[in-house]
């Protein structure tokens, strides 16, 4: 599966629009994470948990958007947007959402 954040494809021919389609993935982060990330917090640095949380999360949305757009037949997405938000009683939970428009290229 071809993914873009661009709107066309270079020296490619899109011969159909699919329509919409997304993902979403919705983490929580467990008390360690949330323990030794309030240290880095207060020492400073990064913190490699949540880094890798978001990735995971990224990495299922535009998994599942790809995987809608198959359903409907075609062979790329174009147009993708990546959002993130932070849900739940105090931010406790990441929400990652994938959206773009499939298409079928030649």
């Amino acid at each position: 599966m071809l993914t873009s954040t661009t709107h066309t494809l270079q020296g490619l021919d899109i011969v159909e629009y699919k329509g919409l389609v997304h993902g979403e993935a919705i983490m929580g982060a467990n008390i360690f994470k949330d323990l030794f990330a309030g240290i880095r917090d207060i020492v400073g640095g990064r913190s490699g948990a949540y880094e890798a949380e978001i990735e995971k999360a990224r990495r299922i949305a535009i998994q599942e958007m790809c995987e809608q757009a198959q359903r409907m037949g075609a062979n790329g997405v174009i147009g993708i947007d990546v959002d993130y938000e932070t849900v739940g009683s105090n931010g406790s939970m990441m929400m990652v959402t994938a959206s773009g428009t499939a298409i079928v290229y030649r």
